[in-house]
């Protein structure tokens, strides 16, 4: 018998996605695709709100991509492009990207890699 916390079934499974200079409907829509496929750190009924102040607002959740839950329903709109970035194992960046396609068309906008990780920027438009 094992006494050992449960672990993700990958130990790289945790993708961190941050999202900035987009309205926060638009952050919203990302994150409730995103929310739709994989846990997060945050509630799916937690949308995103605006800081106070006149500083940009920075959006960020981490999702375990072990395991899908679900895939998103389509096409999701989106009021401008969005640019999200997401750092984590290869293959849980991966994931990330092809649950966003299922939403939104994804651009690879730039990457940089690691030993075992790596940092990728998508741009989101919708389809």
């Amino acid at each position: 018998m094992s006494t050992a916390p449960q672990q993700p079934a990958e130990p790289a499974a945790q993708v961190t996605v941050t999202l900035d200079s987009c309205a926060k409907e638009d952050a919203g829509t990302v994150l409730d695709a995103l929310h739709t496929s994989f846990a997060g750190d945050r509630t799916d009924t937690g949308a995103p709100s605006d800081a106070p102040g006149a500083g940009p607002t920075v959006w960020t959740a981490t999702f375990d991509v072990s395991r899908t839950l679900a895939l998103p329903g389509g096409p999701a709109p989106l009021g401008s492009p969005v640019t999200l970035t997401a750092q984590g194992g290869y293959h849980a960046v991966d994931r990330i990207r092809e649950a966003l396609s299922e939403s939104f068309k994804v651009t690879v906008t730039g990457t940089a890699s690691g030993d075992q990780e790596q940092e990728a920027t998508f741009r989101l438009t919708p389809r």
